[in-house]
């Protein structure tokens, strides 16, 4: 909605409006639509909630290691020659959209994509999403100091797979939107994405020798914990900023 049509509304329409949004029907710039769609944010929450406990417990569990757990070897004994060509170069093709040219490169691709759908709380997403995720990783790293391949070599929690996670949630929770789902298949829709792009990820992060299974599966849950949670964060800020421009606005038609 218009600002402009929001401040010619009368003072008895507030109630109008405050339900909207409480349903996240106005947002940045106007109206536009919640970036965490009110139908999935139980489910969402609940996930995020089991998600941390995850990190946390597998922090705990690994703090201060600088070798492969059980789990880890039970899958896999990582090496810098766990995979070959072609395979090889699938899996530092996938490396690269986690490193700092290729992840720039998404960013500004999902943000310009939002911006030209005309989703300036999902624009805001791509990037709060991606900077909360690389940044809670990169602080759980300095604390948790798990080593792989030298004691240089921070290894929990997965940046790589936690970015790439991060990134397909965004998208996935627009799509979404977009699309309209309801709560079963939007739950479904962004929990499939994640999965997708983390077991992509790992794959690559294991195969080529940068983290143990249980890094990746932490940089996973990272990513499923602080999505959910700037998203809300995302809407929470400007369902405020549109109240008060609305606010602002009936007060000086008065």
């Amino acid at each position: 909605m218009p600002l402009t049509r929001v401040m010619d509304r009368p003072a008895s329409s507030g109630r109008g409006r405050g339900s909207a949004v409480a349903a996240g029907d106005t947002g940045l710039g106007g109206a536009a639509p919640a970036v965490l769609p009110p139908a999935l944010r139980a489910w969402l929450g609940l996930i995020a909630v089991l998600a941390a406990l995850v990190v946390v417990v597998l922090g705990v569990l690994y703090s201060g290691h600088s070798e492969p757990g059980r789990v880890d070897r039970w899958i896999i004994q990582p090496t810098a020659d766990s995979v070959g060509p072609p395979w090889r170069h699938v899996a530092l093709g996938t490396d690269f959209l986690g490193e700092p040219v290729g992840a720039a490169t998404l960013v500004v691709a999902g943000v310009t994509g939002c911006l030209l759908l005309r989703r300036p709380r999902a624009a805001v997403l791509v990037v709060a999403g991606a900077g909360m995720t690389v940044g809670t990783v990169t602080l759980l790293k300095s604390l948790v100091g798990r080593t792989i391949h030298g004691d240089g070599n921070l290894s929990y929690p997965s940046g790589h797979t936690a970015f790439l996670t991060a990134f397909a949630l965004t998208v996935a929770l627009l799509a979404t939107r977009r699309l309209r789902l309801g709560r079963a298949a939007g739950t479904a829709l962004v929990l499939a994405a994640a999965l997708v792009a983390g077991a992509a990820m790992g794959w690559a992060q294991v195969a080529l020798g940068a983290h143990y299974p249980t890094d990746v599966l932490g940089g996973w849950c990272t990513a499923l914990a602080v999505v959910p949670a700037t998203a809300w964060l995302v809407d929470r800020t400007a369902d405020r900023l549109v109240g008060r421009m609305a606010d602002a606005g009936r007060l000086e038609g008065r």
